[in-house]
């Protein structure tokens, strides 16, 4: 059993290793063991609710990341922070893989990352591919996530059977392109959702029913994907995660921060992406990270003196 690039990939033999059993990699995870896949995880806490509904289903749990790696033929990661996927792919998980297995990193992690993970790949006779995700817990419930998928051209074409059971990946360069296309895609979401945030504010001052103001620009040039997932959350106040505040600052921060030793020519000045960070910045002041993004309508909310 075991299908290593570049043999076809198939539901019967392709063996998935997974780290990240998160809102968002539980959700993944659990569509590719519908899917007819063989999973094994590593999950740092063993007895976590979503460790044993993945074992539930059918999925075996590994007692280490270099354990997975031996039992993978393609093996996720969907963790939090670069260290993370420092500590867990490039320190632990690539010297274990054996020779022509892919690793795909969905994390928004940093791009010189990537290129490090994806050289230090082949030195090793493995193949790794970032590709980050966007759509939050409703994308990857409903595998319908965008994917950001960087790296060798003929490996991303390769995953294409497991990519399309969670979501449409799109090619978009050598190593680290993904994560620079995350980067701006959350530059994008930060504003719209900011956007968003100040139009029901002012709806609501104005007296506007919100539910028939979000049905009335629906369709027009206010409509988004950000007004069809989180219109609704953020009338009802419904700030569960599909992705953490806390993250939105440090994707963020990958964008608008400058690095000591900077050249001129790797500074970008973005300043609404830099204000929508500092928002985003104090609903984790405020004890927030760990809320959705969606929560940031609670920020323009207090700076008008609103009642949350």
């Amino acid at each position: 059993m075991g299908t290593l690039y570049p043999n076809p990939i198939l539901p019967s033999e392709t063996r998935i290793g997974w780290v990240g059993i998160g809102v968002m990699g539980f959700a993944m995870a659990s569509r590719l063991l519908s899917a007819g896949y063989s999973l094994t995880f590593y999950a740092r806490n063993p007895s976590h609710p979503n460790a044993l509904a993945l074992q539930s289903r059918g999925a075996t749990q590994a007692q280490s990341p270099a354990q997975l790696a031996q039992l993978s033929d393609v093996l996720f990661t969907m963790v939090g922070h670069p260290s993370d996927v420092r500590a867990i792919l490039l320190d632990s998980i690539l010297p274990a893989l054996r020779p022509n297995s892919v690793t795909v990193d969905t994390t928004s992690s940093h791009p010189e990352l990537a290129r490090t993970i994806s050289s230090k790949a082949r030195e090793l006779g493995t193949w790794a591919i970032d590709a980050p995700v966007s759509g939050g817990d409703i994308g990857a419930r409903d595998g319908t996530l965008a994917i950001f998928a960087a790296g060798e051209e003929n490996v991303v074409e390769w995953l294409h059977p497991i990519f399309s059971i969670l979501g449409k990946e799109t090619y978009v360069g050598p190593a680290g392109c993904g994560q620079s296309c995350k980067i701006a895609n959350q530059i994008t979401i930060g504003a719209n959702l900011v956007g968003l945030s100040e139009g029901l504010v002012f709806a609501k001052h104005a007296g506007l029913d919100l539910k028939q103001f979000v049905e009335g620009i629906r369709n027009g040039a206010a409509g988004s994907k950000a007004l069809e997932i989180f219109g609704e959350r953020m009338i009802e106040g419904d700030f569960r995660p599909g992705g953490f505040a806390e993250y939105q600052v440090k994707d963020l921060g990958m964008g608008v921060d400058v690095v000591e030793g900077a050249k001129d020519d790797d500074v970008v000045v973005l300043p609404g992406a830099s204000l929508w960070k500092q928002l985003f910045t104090s609903m984790v002041a405020n004890g927030q990270g760990k809320l959705g993004t969606q929560g940031i309508i609670s920020v323009i909310e207090r700076i008008n003196g609103m009642n949350q």
